[in-house]
């Protein structure tokens, strides 16, 4: 069953979902998700397991879901007056938020997705914010594809599958190299 992109619903479905996305979250707080079921979940949802089924499918794809909404930014990313500035601020702060315990948690689940690329799509519109404000610059500005390739990509990675997360200055050389110029970075 496919998390539909876009789906908005409203009255009923919204507090359905409200509700069950709530008790996921209450519940990872107390216990291991490991030890998590959707029949626990229904009940502190105030709903039938058979409506997290009918909706998500199964545990793996509601906790994608609950991962994805959590992943949607509250606000605009920071604005520090530089390009680069910004690209730091948001690309430390995506790091110090996913090389934490509920990021990395997030990670995996988001894995379970079944709506690919829905990730891609979030960073790529905090990026396209962070590049919008400079667009009126002279210096030619990287490509929202580059930044996803050159500080997302490596940070993800590292805070997945290596044994320590990117140091700060090692993010700070990738946030250099985004902005070179394609040329110059290619030389």
């Amino acid at each position: 069953m496919a998390i539909k992109e876009g789906l908005r619903p409203g009255g009923r479905s919204a507090r359905v979902q409200e509700s069950v996305h709530t008790a996921v979250r209450e519940l990872l707080q107390e216990q291991e998700r490991a030890s998590i079921t959707v029949p626990q979940i229904a009940t502190r949802a105030g709903v039938t397991p058979s409506t997290i089924y009918r909706r998500w499918g199964d545990l793996a794809a509601l906790l994608a879901d609950v991962a994805l909404a959590r992943m949607r930014p509250d606000s605009a990313p920071a604005e520090t007056g530089s390009l680069r500035g910004d690209l730091q601020a948001w690309a430390e702060q995506y790091l110090d938020e996913m090389s934490s315990e509920p990021g990395r948690n997030m990670m995996r689940d988001v894995q379970c997705s079944q709506t690919p690329g829905y990730c891609v799509t979030i960073l790529g519109g905090q990026l396209q914010v962070i590049l919008d404000r400079y667009a009126d610059r002279a210096e030619p500005l990287p490509s929202v594809d580059r930044l996803i390739n050159l500080l997302a990509a490596p940070t993800v990675f590292r805070i997945l599958f290596a044994s320590a997360p990117l140091r700060v200055e090692e993010l700070h050389q990738l946030i250099d190299l985004a902005l070179a110029t394609p040329a110059a970075a290619d030389e």
